[in-house]
């Protein structure tokens, strides 16, 4: 499995961003209210993420990977790799659809209510967004181990 390229989190979220953008200053009026709590998800996931890599990290470092009971198994380390690379994904795509929305939001929270009212919940899920897309490359990292030395076995 190949990394995460952080150039193509950024491009897909700039995107986003721009798609996402159109559509709000297009259609802003019939749009419902954008409440602080979605971004709880985003947050959540992120810590998640970070507490995943300290796990995989300890481990790594007191007793490996492997198959022992002590050691952190192959296929768990894999699955961990695989939430990383979804949340860099997800926080990316996610990130950039707020970030759009701030781009018609941020100028107007002072003249309209309603994009003062939705100001706090786009910031909140805007940033949710790129912090989980940063926990998740943060966890993959965190996944990857070397390849063993030549004439030493891999398991």
């Amino acid at each position: 499995m190949q990394r995460t390229p952080i150039a193509g989190l950024v491009a897909a979220g700039g995107f986003v961003a721009a798609v996402t953008a159109i559509l709000t200053w297009r259609f802003y009026g019939s749009m419902s209210t954008i409440p602080v709590t979605v971004s709880v998800t985003l947050w959540t996931m992120a810590a998640v993420c970070v507490l995943l890599a300290w796990r995989v990290r300890d481990r790594k470092e007191n007793s490996g990977i492997g198959q022992d009971r002590s050691q952190l198994s192959p296929v768990t380390a894999a699955q961990f790799l695989v939430i990383g690379k979804a949340s860099a994904w997800t926080g990316a795509l996610i990130g950039g659809a707020y970030l759009g929305m701030a781009s018609f939001i941020l100028p107007r929270a002072d003249t309209l209510i309603a994009a003062a009212d939705d100001l706090p919940g786009v910031l909140a899920s805007a940033f949710g967004g790129l912090v989980l897309a940063g926990a998740g490359v943060y966890l993959e990292r965190h996944c990857e181990t070397p390849p063993p030395a030549e004439g030493e076995a891999a398991g």
